[in-house]
């Protein structure tokens, strides 16, 4: 599990120095150039660390029990295996066909929404995700789950829309590095309660 965790802060950090970029560039420049593109892409490469994060946590935690070492949940043994790939192993103890199958099928997801990182988190973890980490970071639930909904909704409108403002075309919603700084601050508060709660269960 650890490895996870620690992939997390080297994505994250790789975000940060994107800010300090902006920082510098911003200093060194006059306002005709706008390097708000680069906090933009800070916001999206600190959504996508947060993503990953949940991908490898989730796969480690299910290697685990399918190894024994951690216990089965509900979501975990609902989990569908194609015969075509399990019965090649049936000699081996070997969990690396396991790991590739779960990779393989969360290739296409995304664990960024609350709801799906929730539904990932179950697959290891019977705890109520976002109400313990509400209660890890003395907030309410519903409080944590809208703002990580907030940061995730305005990376897909970077992402999927180039950030414009439908009322005024051509005109891109306004960013700053404290709304950029507040959004990773959150996602690196969430995966270090998420890493918590899966650790100790």
């Amino acid at each position: 599990m650890q490895s996870a965790i620690d992939s997390f802060k080297g994505c994250m950090l790789r975000a940060r120095e994107l800010g300090g970029l902006h920082s510098a560039l911003s200093t060194l420049t006059t306002s005709a150039v706008d390097a708000s593109d680069l906090l933009r892409a800070q916001l999206v490469l600190g959504v996508s660390a947060f993503d990953h994060y949940i991908h490898e946590v989730t796969v480690l935690g299910m290697v685990e029990c399918f190894n024994g070492t951690r216990h089965h949940t509900n979501a975990y043994t609902k989990f569908r295996v194609p015969i075509g790939v399990a019965l090649p192993v049936n000699a081996s103890t070997s969990s690396s066909w396991f790991e590739n199958e779960i990779r393989e099928r969360h290739s296409f997801l995304s664990f960024q929404h609350p709801d799906k990182v929730a539904d990932a988190i179950r697959l290891i973890s019977a705890c109520s995700l976002w109400r313990e980490i509400g209660i890890r970071l003395g907030v309410a639930e519903v409080s944590v789950k809208t703002r990580q909904k907030l940061i995730v909704e305005r990376r897909n409108k970077i992402a999927h829309e180039a950030d414009l403002d439908p009322s005024y075309p051509d005109t891109r919603w306004p960013i700053g590095e404290q709304d950029v700084e507040d959004a990773l601050s959150h996602l690196e508060k969430v995966a270090r309660s998420i890493q918590v709660i899966v650790t100790c269960g």
